[in-house]
C-alpha cells in the first residue's frame, strides 16, 4: 500500500497525472469573451448581457452536469487593440475554458492566431466573415455563428436581379472584412444584372457619413444597401432623409433589431424605413406572431428574472440567448470530463434544434463545415415590424 502511494506521488512529481483543464472545476465552468459594452458598437452590448442571463437561468436549473457556468464578458469598446489585450487576460489570467461569443469581425481575426496557437476554442463568434469558415483547416479552433456575410450580400443581389432588374444601386459599407464580404457577395449575387452605380466606405471611428451619403445620392441610385453596424445604419437612414432621398433600402441583418429600426424611424421618418429588406434567422420576440411561442415566453421570463432592466424589444438580448443555448448544448455534448479538445469536437459535430431560431432551421456543423447557420429568410419592415416572406434561402458564399 505504501509503495503504491509512493508510486502515485512520483508519477505526479514527474508530470504523470493528467493536467487540470483550464476553466473547469468540480463546480464551475469558466468561459469568456469581449463585447462592446461602450464605444461605437455599444448596441451589441446586449449580446453579452442576454447570453449571461441565459447562463444564469441554466445555472438555476443545476448548470451543466452540476457545474455552474461563469461567463466573463469584458468591454473592448469595439477597439481591436483592447480585444487582443482582454483576450490574453481571459486566457492567461482568468484561465477560461473557451472564448465564446466575442463580437466583431476584425476583432475575431486579430485574436485567431493567438487562440489557435494555444488550442483555446474560439466559439460562436459574432461574425459571419467568410475567412472563419473557409480557413477552418488552418484555424480549426475558431468558429463563427452568424450566417455568411458574403452569402447575405449574395441573397440581396439575387433578389434585386429577380425583382428589380433595372435597379441603380448605391452601397454604404464598413471598410473592413465585414463590409467587403457583403459588397463582394452582392456583386456575385447580381450576376451582371442591375447596376452598382456608387460605393462609399466609412471607418468605424467616423462620427458622420454625410459626405458619403451625398456622393451616393448624386449617382441617381434608386436602391441603397446599408452594409453597416447599427450606429452607421441609423446614420445612413438619417443621411438619406436629410438629402430628400428615398431609395429602396436593404440593411444588413446585424443592424435590424426593432429598437434600432425604431431609432432610425424616429430620427428620419416612417416612409424612410418602411419597406426595408433584410434577412433573419431568429424569431422576433416583439412580433405578435410569436407571442405564445415557448422560446419567446422563456426569453421574456429570463429577462424579467435575471435582467430586469433590459428592454424586450432589444433583440440583441434574444440573439445572446440563442447563441448561449448553442454553447450550453456544446458543453453538454462534450460530456462530464471537459477538455478544450472535447469542447471543440462537440462544437464541430452539432445537429441542434435551437428553439430561439425560426422553425425549420437547425444548427449543423462538421469538421469540414464551419457554418452553423446556412439558411435564412428574407424579411420586410412594415408598420414597425419585420415580416418574413418567401421560403428559406441559402446563405452560403
Amino acid at each position: 500500500m505504501i509503495s503504491q502511494v509512493a508510486a502515485a506521488a512520483a508519477a505526479i512529481a514527474l508530470g504523470g497525472a493528467p493536467a487540470a483543464t483550464p476553466g473547469v472545476t468540480s463546480t464551475t465552468i469558466t468561459i469568456g469573451g469581449t463585447i462592446p459594452i461602450s464605444g461605437p458598437a455599444a448596441a451589441y452590448g446586449s449580446v453579452g448581457r442576454g447570453a449571461d442571463a441565459y447562463f444564469k437561468y441554466v445555472n438555476s436549473k443545476g448548470g451543466v452536469f452540476g457545474r455552474k457556468i461563469d461567463y466573463k464578458y469584458l468591454d473592448d469598446e469595439f477597439d481591436v487593440a483592447k480585444t487582443i489585450t482582454l483576450t490574453r487576460q481571459l486566457v492567461e489570467q482568468d484561465q477560461v475554458l473557451a472564448i465564446f461569443n466575442s463580437v466583431g469581425t476584425e476583432h475575431a481575426l486579430a485574436i485567431r492566431s493567438y487562440l489557435n496557437d494555444r488550442q483555446v476554442p474560439q466559439l460562436f463568434i459574432g461574425s459571419g466573415v467568410s475567412k472563419l469558415a473557409t480557413e477552418h483547416a488552418k484555424y480549426p479552433w475558431s468558429m463563427g455563428y452568424l450566417p455568411s456575410f458574403a452569402g447575405e450580400g449574395a441573397i440581396y443581389g439575387r433578389y434585386v436581379a429577380s425583382h428589380q432588374r433595372q435597379a441603380r444601386i448605391a452601397v454604404l459599407y464598413e471598410n473592413s472584412d465585414f463590409g467587403k464580404d457583403m459588397l463582394n457577395g452582392l456583386r456575385h449575387g447580381l450576376g451582371g444584372k442591375a447596376k452598382i452605380v456608387g460605393t462609399q466606405a466609412y471607418e468605424i471611428t467616423d462620427t458622420d457619413v454625410s459626405s458619403q451619403m451625398a456622393k451616393l445620392r448624386s449617382t441617381g441610385a434608386d436602391t441603397l444597401m446599408l452594409f453597416a453596424t447599427p450606429q452607421f445604419a441609423i446614420f445612413g437612414y438619417v443621411g438619406a432623409f436629410r438629402l430628400g432621398w428615398h431609395p429602396h433600402v436593404y440593411v444588413t441583418s446585424v443592424s435590424i433589431s426593432p429598437d434600432i429600426m425604431k431609432i432610425a424611424r424616429v430620427a428620419s421618418s416612417r416612409k424612410q424605413v418602411e419597406g426595408s429588406v433584410s434577412i433573419a434567422f431568429v424569431k422576433d420576440p416583439t412580433s405578435k406572431q410569436w407571442a405564445r411561442d415557448k422560446a419567446v415566453r422563456l426569453y421574456k421570463s429570463i429577462l424579467q428574472r435575471f435582467l430586469p432592466s433590459a428592454k424586450p424589444d432589444d433583440v440583441f438580448n434574444y440573439y445572446g440567448m440563442a447563441v448561449a443555448y448553442t454553447m450550453v448544448d456544446t458543453l453538454k455534448k462534450a460530456g462530464r470530463n471537459l477538455t478544450r479538445a472535447g469542447v471543440l469536437r462537440s462544437a464541430t459535430h452539432l445537429d441542434e434544434a435551437n428553439p430561439f431560431l425560426l422553425p425549420g432551421l437547425r444548427i449543423k456543423t462538421s469538421p469540414s463545415d464551419y457554418y452553423p447557420i446556412d439558411r435564412v429568410k428574407l424579411a420586410r419592415y412594415e408598420r414597425g415590424q419585420w415580416q418574413f416572406f418567401g421560403k428559406f434561402v441559402s446563405a452560403r458564399d
